[in-house]
């Protein structure tokens, strides 16, 4: 197939490879640099957010992408407790930490530890509960004569520290009300 492969890359394999394709009718040539990256994990460029937010009850991904070559492994810690994958807590192949059905003890803050055969590295961030959003009053179904005005209500409860956006969307599209204007109309009430 003309294929090179090379296993068990070391920093001597590194530079220009040439590949010559010959036949009867002439000779071609290609060339291609193999640069061999190998780094000790550094969070500089990607650290873990420093403020994460979870719902009550809900579901949390926390990302963990350093820069590092090879692969790190990854563990993480809630302050001084080792995590391991359990029910509630599993800890991805790609470094993310998730963990369902929040509550008020998760809160705190977690460290992502990174390590590979040129060092280690760890980056912590900060996991505070928010209350969930509820619906309290959801619309409901309204028969309106054509050419008539139908008017559905939305009520949620919230986190008083987070901001309430709603979204109204038609047969699964998002109502642009801006553009609508003539059509629909939104009142908000506070």
């Amino acid at each position: 197939k003309g294929e090179l492969r090379i296993q068990s890359l070391t920093f001597e394999d590194a530079g220009m490879y040439q590949c010559i394709a010959e036949n009867t009718h002439g000779i071609i040539y290609a060339n291609a640099e193999l640069k061999i990256v190998a780094s000790p994990p550094t969070f500089e460029l990607n650290p873990m957010k420093k403020k994460i937010l979870a719902a009550k009850g809900g579901r949390v991904i926390i990302e963990c992408k350093p820069k590092a070559a090879p692969k790190p492994k990854f563990s993480w810690s809630k302050g001084t407790e080792l995590l391991v994958n359990g029910s509630r807590i599993r800890i991805w192949d790609d470094g993310s930490l998730e963990i369902i059905n929040i509550t008020k003890l998760d809160e705190g803050r977690y460290t992502c530890f990174a390590e590979n055969n040129r060092g280690k590295a760890n980056s912590t961030g900060t996991l505070e509960m928010t209350e969930a959003t509820r619906i309290i009053l959801a619309p409901l179904n309204v028969d309106v004569t054509v050419g008539e005005n139908a008017t559905m209500q939305c009520i949620a409860s919230h986190d008083p520290t987070l901001d309430l956006t709603f979204i109204w969307s038609l047969n699964g599209f998002v109502i642009d009300f801006e553009k609508e204007h003539e059509h629909y109309e939104r009142n908000v009430m506070v």
